[in-house]
């Protein structure tokens, strides 16, 4: 089963590791790994978010999100997208990026460099505010007992996850400008790229969160509807033209599929610029994870359960918010590139193994003080 489902994620792995030693030797067959590491792991949750809706959905759309769904978020975000921000960055054409990136390595990295402090501020702030967000959310289960239920305590106060990303922002760009003066640059315009590419990030949070919320209210209103056709077709003996209710929310399904699946899909290419500027590296890193998130998406369908390492959502929000300050303090500081990726290949190992403590500890208190799924608040105590 595992094989069946995991087989050509495990054929393309290889293929891009391969590659990647091919391509920059062994450490760029360390910075492939680590990619793809945190790509998996960030994609944890998309998966599992697909399973939980596209179990809904009939045969015909399943097929249609696990084939033309998968190639936009593999092709369209995850190899598309870098090159697209690398080339708006430095103000080149796509395929003059990629031909750069190829052919003269050393003139690329020099357009990254220079278009690195945008590049940082609109991935920072994108990535903060998801970050933000989900610990200043209350949830059942909780990681980091200690520290997440003070912080949904303080999430109730409306727009503070807003307020604390501009001041980040603000002190950023305020110490972008000191450096930039300091080396003889013009620290205005220094701040004014950082606090607008900034900006930017935020407002394409808020987008893509907009867009997700809009879908997912037209998806409960179309289930709401079949809901209620199918209980007056009960109650009069009639037949329900089921078929043109699940086409329609199963319509609305798909594209609430695919704005999430880029909404998922931001986070790892924007945190992948944390590690390595490099598009191909990024590419291969990204791609090959990105398989994953179909893999496991098929796997938890037709297993019929979804995971139970339940913390793994937090280590990667936590890894998240590490890559989002990183990329922040990155506009001053140069940060290398392996401290970057362990960061967050260790806080997710971290919430792994809290998670199999977790499942330990409910298997064996489960015979005394009945089913572990009866506890609405969980916390690994640590």
């Amino acid at each position: 089963m595992v094989l069946k489902t995991f087989g050509w994620s495990f054929a393309i792995t290889a293929l891009g590791l391969v590659a990647a030693v091919l391509y920059g030797g062994w450490e760029a067959f360390g910075i492939v790994a680590i990619l793809c590491v945190l790509e998996i792991s960030l994609s944890f949750d998309n998966a599992v978010v697909n399973a939980g809706i596209l179990k809904k959905m009939n045969a015909f759309w399943q097929k249609i999100f696990l084939t033309i769904g998968v190639l936009i978020a593999v092709f369209g975000m995850r190899l598309v997208f870098p090159v697209v921000i690398v080339a708006i960055s430095a103000k080149i054409g796509p395929i003059e990026a990629v031909d750069l990136a190829i052919n003269d390595a050393e003139r690329y990295e020099q357009l990254v460099t220079d278009a690195h402090p945008s590049i940082a501020a609109f991935g920072g702030m994108f990535l903060l505010m998801i970050f933000l967000d989900f610990i200043f959310e209350d949830r059942d289960i909780k990681w980091l007992g200690w520290l997440e239920r003070p912080l949904a305590k303080l999430g109730k106060i409306d727009m503070l996850s807003v307020c604390i990303a501009l001041v980040v922002l603000a002190v950023s760009a305020m110490t972008f400008a000191t450096q930039a003066h300091q080396h003889g640059g013009t620290h205005i315009d220094a701040a004014a790229t950082v606090l607008l590419s900034g900006v930017f990030g935020l407002i394409t949070y808020l987008v893509v969160g907009g867009l997700s919320g809009y879908f997912e209210n037209k998806l409960e209103e179309e289930e709401e509807r079949e809901h209620e056709a199918e209980e007056e077709a009960k109650k009069s003996g009639k037949q329900v033209g089921v078929v043109q209710l699940a086409g329609k929310a199963a319509f609305f399904m798909f594209l609430y599929l695919e704005v999430l699946d880029a909404s998922f899909s931001f986070d790892g290419v924007i945190g992948a610029f944390a590690i390595t500027n490099d598009i191909v590296l990024m590419a291969l890193g990204l791609g090959v994870g990105a398989m994953y998130v179909r893999s496991l998406t098929v796997y938890l369908v037709r297993q019929g359960t979804l995971d139970d390492y339940v913390y793994l959502e937090h280590g990667a929000h936590y890894a998240i918010g590490a890559l989002a300050l990183i990329l922040m303090v990155s506009i001053r500081y140069q940060i290398p590139e392996v401290v970057t990726g362990l960061i967050g290949v260790a806080l997710i190992a971290w919430s792994f193994w809290s998670s199999v403590r977790r499942n330990k500890a409910l298997a064996a208190a489960e015979g005394g003080s009945g089913p572990a799924g009866d506890k609405t608040e969980v916390s690994s105590g640590v």
